[in-house]
């Protein structure tokens, strides 16, 4: 089935002409639980992974033998799932459900794993460049985008930080495949487990943040908002719908995609340039923990209209920092330069 973003609330150009010269188009992958193959571009799928080839690892000195295993992880989540099919998340449990949920929610210690040990990477989706238009060229000639990370907050100077794993290959060349890859043990959060998902790419219409929009407009625009919300507070409708929002429901979607503009909604917009060259880096790819919420509900899918945000709108199981969103982004100049990321 495809997804389709329903069509914006209103013709933001027709309000604020000078927008048309900073339109960009953005792909939406809308995943979806499914049975993705490695050829597919997919989250939390299998990857087409040469059979000699090292599987990623994260060699970062950090706790790793204590967490939960995902056989488990994924076992909770289906019981849920089919409580939930049953007549609601508590009400559709079993009698022998709650052990259950009880002992697969436990956490494990792996005997002699220790903080250096090489840690298998979790494979975390597979882009390729014919399926996502949005999707920014690889290095030389490569159309094929894999994102890995590790199951552990443990990075950086902060020791509480993410680690990704970002690998550009030419799909051609891969011979045989790798069929069984290696997979952690245990894992430090849930949220780093995808759940496989097949995705249903659209590309939209999208524009800046409004902070990285020229002064001058970006007031009009805050000025346009502030209009709707007195007149809504004045209002004495109660089934009038919550004013339009620029951020929330005319210039960047929410959920996974590729290309078009990162939000900065959590944190000032940053400088992200290229630590190897200096240029001025462009959105790769944006990682969510949400396709949609109650600020952002005009995106939602036509064909999910009437579906509740729980669990619908978190198909691939994923969490980033405190259920916000990932980007990451690439250099332009030269796309095999290291990457760079910002959680929103």
């Amino acid at each position: 089935m495809t997804r389709t973003t329903p069509p914006r609330p209103l013709d933001v150009e027709a309000l604020f002409p000078a927008l048309a010269a900073h339109r960009g188009t953005t792909t939406r992958l809308h995943p979806r639980k499914g049975s993705p193959g490695m050829t597919d571009s997919s989250v939390g799928g299998p990857m087409l992974w040469p059979a000699d080839e090292p599987w990623p690892v994260c060699g970062e000195a950090h706790t790793r033998g204590r967490g939960r295993r995902p056989g488990d992880i994924r076992r909770e989540r289906e019981l849920w799932a089919a409580a939930r099919d049953r007549g609601g998340p508590d009400s559709g449990l079993t009698d022998d459900e709650p052990a259950l949920l009880d002992e697969l929610g436990r956490g494990h210690r792996v005997p002699g794993l220790s903080d250096t040990d090489p840690l298998p990477l979790v494979a975390l989706a597979q882009l390729y460049r014919r399926d996502v238009p949005d999707l920014p060229a690889g290095p030389d000639g490569c159309d094929l985008l894999q994102v890995f990370w590790c199951p552990f907050d443990a990075h950086g100077s902060t020791r509480s930080g993410m680690f990704l794993d970002l690998r550009w290959r030419r799909s051609a060349e891969v011979g045989e495949a790798l069929a069984v890859p290696p997979q952690p043990e245990v894992v430090g959060f849930d949220g780093y487990l995808p759940e496989p998902c097949v995705l249903h790419p659209e590309q939209v219409v999208t524009y800046p943040f409004a902070g990285l929009l020229p002064e001058d407009l970006r007031d009009r625009i805050d000025a346009w908002e502030e209009a709707l919300e007195e007149a809504a507070e004045e209002s004495d409708d109660p089934d009038e719908p919550d004013p339009v929002g620029y951020q929330y429901d005319l210039s960047i979607p929410p959920g996974w995609r590729a290309g078009g503009f990162a939000s900065w909604h959590l944190t000032d917009p940053a400088a992200m340039d290229c630590r190897a060259c200096g240029t001025a880096m462009e959105l790769l790819i944006t990682v969510d923990s949400s396709e949609w919420d109650g600020g952002s509900g005009s995106w939602k899918p036509v064909e999910e209209h009437g579906l509740p945000p729980h669990p619908h709108a978190a198909p691939t199981g994923v969490v980033v920092g405190r259920h916000g969103e990932l980007n990451v982004f690439a250099c332009p100049a030269d796309p095999g330069h290291p990457h760079r990321w910002s959680i929103q």
